[in-house]
C-alpha cells in the first residue's frame, strides 16, 4: 500500500519519498523555508517538534538549514517527565541532534520542571507556554494506536486535553509504554499552528492512518483531531 491509495479529507495532502534519508532532507527543507517567510513577516518563528527516535535525521537536516536561528523559538509538543540528562528525554533528544552549530542559537522552551509531582509539572508548564508566540511550524508523529504528541487512548486526562475550544495548554498524561508520565500540549494549543505536518514511515503507520481515516471518534485515536485542511503528511515506506 501507498498513502496514494488512502483516501484523504479535502484540503490535506500528502508527500512520498522513497526513503527515511529522502524524506528528512525534504522535511527539513520545507519548515526551513516556513520559519524563514514567517522570520521575514514577523521577526520571529516558532517551531514545535514532537520527540522520540524517528525524527533525528530530520534534526540534524535542519539544524545545518542557513535561518536566523536566533529569531527562532523551538519547544516540543510533548515531554517525557524525566530530567533532561535522562536517556528517553525529548529535551535531551533536541540538544544532542537540533540545537547543534547554527541552531544553538535558537531559544528552546524545556517542557519539564523538577515539580513535587506530574500535575505541577504540567501546570508549571502551562505557565511557560503562555509565553509561546503564535506557532509557525508544528511537526507530529503518531504511534502504532493513533495517538500523537502524548494524547494517547484512554489517558485520564484525555477528554479535556482533547477539547477543540480549551483554554489550557499543556496537560499532564500517562503512556502505555515507559516512562509512563508524561506532558503534553493540548489539542487546542496544537491546533493553533499556521503550518502542520504529519510525519510517518513504514507499512505499519500506513495502516494506522487508514484506520484513523475509516472513524471518526477522536478519543479513540487523538491523530483524527488533526486530519483537517491544512495539514501535510509526509510517509515513507
Amino acid at each position: 500500500m501507498a498513502i496514494s491509495n488512502l483516501k484523504l479529507p479535502q484540503g490535506v495532502s500528502a508527500h512520498e519519498f522513497k526513503s527515511p534519508v529522502l524524506l528528512a532532507d525534504g522535511l527539513a527543507l520545507q519548515v526551513a523555508k516556513q520559519l524563514s517567510d514567517a522570520i521575514d513577516a514577523r521577526g520571529t518563528a516558532t517551531l514545535v517538534v514532537s520527540g522520540g527516535r524517528s525524527p533525528v535525521v530530520f534534526f540534524q537536516n535542519l539544524a545545518k538549514q542557513k535561518l536566523d536561528w536566533s529569531k527562532v523559538v523551538v519547544t516540543l509538543a510533548d515531554e517525557r517527565w524525566v530530567p533532561v540528562e535522562h536517556a528517553d528525554s525529548n529535551a535531551g533528544l533536541l540538544k544532542r541532534y537540533l540545537l547543534q552549530g547554527l541552531a544553538a542559537k535558537a531559544q528552546f522552551l524545556s517542557l519539564y520542571s523538577a515539580s513535587a509531582n506530574l500535575e505541577q509539572a504540567a501546570e508549571q508548564a502551562d505557565r511557560l507556554l503562555a509565553e509561546l508566540p503564535a506557532i509557525d511550524v508544528l511537526v507530529l508523529g503518531m504511534g502504532d494506536d493513533g495517538h500523537t504528541a502524548s494524547l494517547f487512548p484512554n489517558s485520564p486526562n484525555l477528554a479535556d486535553a482533547l477539547k477543540s475550544d480549551g483554554k489550557r495548554r499543556c496537560y499532564p498524561m500517562l503512556a502505555p509504554t515507559v516512562p509512563h508520565q508524561r506532558l503534553t500540549m493540548s489539542r487546542a494549543l496544537l491546533a493553533s499552528a499556521k503550518h502542520t505536518v504529519l510525519s510517518i514511515s513504514g507499512q505499519s503507520k500506513l495502516t494506522t492512518l487508514s484506520a484513523a481515516l475509516a472513524g471518526d471518534d477522536v478519543a479513540a485515536m487523538p491523530i483524527r483531531a488533526f486530519l483537517q485542511p491544512t495539514l501535510e503528511i509526509y510517509w515513507c515506506p
